[in-house]
């Protein structure tokens, strides 16, 4: 029989140990990255593959537009070395995205370890932990999922998505306007069908695992799981999720920087203003948080009713202990006894501050530094962009003024 380390599945590549789990450790892409030797069972070389992918999807740009004479500026247009939007996405953006991998894998790794050494899956549901482990490996590594990606990438993200609503309406490096219509250069035609599409593939990419991450936790939830509701992490055990949630975080920078060049490019060559986008940002802030903590949200009913049972537990025992103690004093205790029940029985204090325990359990596995952290990165690279608004001094000023 083999050892899971070197058992393989139907879709390309080694299973993780059994006590490993991992969103980005398999797939097409990933092995054809370990064969051309910019990844190994690790994730490691993520420097060499952020520099190369990076590079293969912005050089090519920055020589076809030199050839065409629209590097650093044209007869008309915007040059490509003043475009930003592009510079963000392929520069910050795509290895953002590429280094967001080596995050989550070694966050995620210890997961299903945790989930075990807490004893939060009885025995009997033993089965369909694996089982949902599982199938998570096989969805992850599936050759048709990928497949499926590229035709949506190109038939929906370039033909649609970017050439209908994302390519900027004017003359530019990538682009010239002619009888209303936009006619791509020998660089726009490297960005429309190789770069915009690595890098959207990329994306789809993240939302894939991210469904394949949901699709997990889901099937878990549906285990009658061993909450302890007086956990000291308050979430009856499954603090460790949360903690989990810090990984998105590249991931959301990457968003926030995509929109941020975008931006620039409006405000820069387009005239517009950065309060005319207010909804498209606060849409992406919630589209994030939303990505991220809704997963973690199908576990609210299993730690909504521990803990009602753990209050109505501890509060019954808290209640035999001081009709106990009631009960007990005319028998008059010695001065220097603790009456049982009484305020120094270690019986009530044990079932109090388990009771106070209990009460302070949350019903969502989130806190609030995982919603900052991630509203964080996703305006951080917005941020600069609050300079078109108002010069630097006069904000510094303004915040001066408001701290003192």
């Amino acid at each position: 029989m083999k050892s899971p380390k070197s058992e393989s599945n139907d879709a390309l590549g080694p299973l993780p140990a059994p006590r490993d789990f991992s969103l980005v450790l398999g797939g097409p892409l990933f092995q054809l990255l370990r064969r051309a030797r910019l990844s190994d069972d690790g994730l490691m070389l993520v420097r060499r593959r952020m520099a190369i992918i990076s590079l293969l999807a912005w050089l090519p740009l920055l020589v076809l537009s030199a050839l065409e004479g629209q590097a650093l500026g044209g007869s008309e247009g915007v040059a490509f070395l003043r475009d930003l939007e592009v510079h963000v996405r392929f520069l910050v953006a795509m290895p953002l995205l590429i280094a967001a991998e080596m995050v989550v894998h070694v966050r995620m790794r210890p997961m299903v370890k945790l989930f075990l050494d807490r004893g939060l899956i009885p025995q009997s549901a033993m089965a369909r932990f694996e089982a949902a482990i599982a199938s998570a490996f096989r969805l992850r590594n599936s050759v048709l999922a990928e497949v499926l990606m590229i035709a949506l990438v190109y038939g929906v993200g370039v033909l649609i998505l970017w050439r209908q609503y994302l390519a900027i309406d004017a003359a530019t490096w990538y682009a010239t306007r002619s009888d209303g219509r936009s006619e791509l250069s020998l660089a726009g035609m490297w960005y429309a069908y190789v770069s915009m599409p690595m890098l959207q593939f990329l994306l789809v990419r993240w939302y894939f695992r991210i469904f394949i991450w949901a699709r997990f936790l889901w099937q878990v939830s549906r285990i009658e799981l061993q909450l302890v509701p007086t956990h000291p992490d308050q979430f009856g055990g499954l603090g460790f999720l949360s903690n989990m949630a810090y990984a998105f975080a590249p991931l959301a920078l990457a968003l926030g920087a995509m929109l941020a060049g975008l931006l620039a490019s409006r405000i820069f060559f387009l005239g517009a203003g950065l309060a005319d986008y207010k909804s498209e940002i606060a849409i992406l802030v919630v589209f994030n948080l939303c990505v991220v903590i809704c997963p973690l949200l199908v576990f609210s009913t299993q730690l909504a009713q521990a803990k009602r049972a753990g209050i109505l537990e501890y509060g019954t025992q808290s209640a035999r202990y001081l009709r106990e103690g009631d009960a007990a004093s005319p028998g008059g205790a010695l001065a220097d006894e603790p009456s049982a029940g009484g305020a120094d029985d270690p019986s009530l204090a044990s079932a109090a501050a388990n009771y106070g325990a209990v009460q302070a359990m949350r019903i969502m596995p989130v806190t609030r530094e995982t919603v900052m952290q991630l509203i964080l990165a996703t305006l951080a690279p917005i941020l600069p962009l609050a300079l078109t608004m108002m010069p630097l001094a006069d904000m510094v000023k303004t915040l001066l003024g408001v701290l003192f």
